[in-house]
């Protein structure tokens, strides 16, 4: 497993997308200008070098990166490659490669209100919920589960399920999940069996 983490978003510039426009595949320079704000279009093509980069280091080249298909739930995968997970946030991008199965979530530290709470979280979970960084916890495990799953949130309580007994996802989740906690964000990875 390989991860990357970049959180200088200060870099965050239109000079800086016009410069990496030029270096990513046509598919993915598409996809970033459909991002109607400077943020997105930077972290889609940020997160698109960090990943060449991680697979360059795996022995992979630019043609087994130059196309995403995409699963019925809409993850990206690369036909020739191995399994990746992308995120973003205000605060940073974080980008894992590995050769099963895997899913990584970066938060910035996000407010919750009492319903969003209730609606993804089961009584267990809530009752350990005493700040945003509690709830930041909790929500990026949960999204790095359901990406390396390949479904990606399908409802409220799919969520709120996800680590209690009665989850019907049980056999997909991954043996591992670990969460990383810096003072602006939060990122978790789910990924082995």
């Amino acid at each position: 497993m390989r991860v990357e983490i970049f959180d200088h978003m200060d870099q965050c510039t239109e000079s800086e997308v016009q410069h990496l426009l030029p270096l990513v595949s046509a598919q993915r320079r598409d996809q970033a200008l459909r991002y109607k704000h400077l943020h997105g279009r930077f972290c889609c093509l940020k997160s698109w070098m960090m990943l060449k980069g991680l697979l360059e280091q795996n022995g992979y080249n630019q043609t087994d990166l130059d196309l995403f298909l995409y699963n019925p739930q809409g993850k990206p995968y690369l036909a020739n490659g191995p399994y990746f997970s992308i995120s973003h946030c205000k605060a940073g991008i974080a980008v894992a490669v590995d050769d099963q199965p895997i899913g990584i979530d970066i938060e910035s530290i996000r407010h919750a209100d009492h319903e969003l709470i209730t609606r993804t979280m089961n009584a267990d979970e809530q009752q350990h919920i005493h700040s945003d960084r509690d709830f930041t916890r909790f929500w990026t495990r949960k999204e790095a589960v359901v990406k390396a799953q390949g479904t990606g949130i399908e409802s409220f309580e799919q969520l709120q399920n996800l680590f209690s007994g009665s989850d019907d996802h049980e056999g997909m989740r991954p043996g591992k999940i670990e969460t990383i906690e810096n003072e602006n964000y939060i990122y978790s990875i789910a990924y082995g069996k």
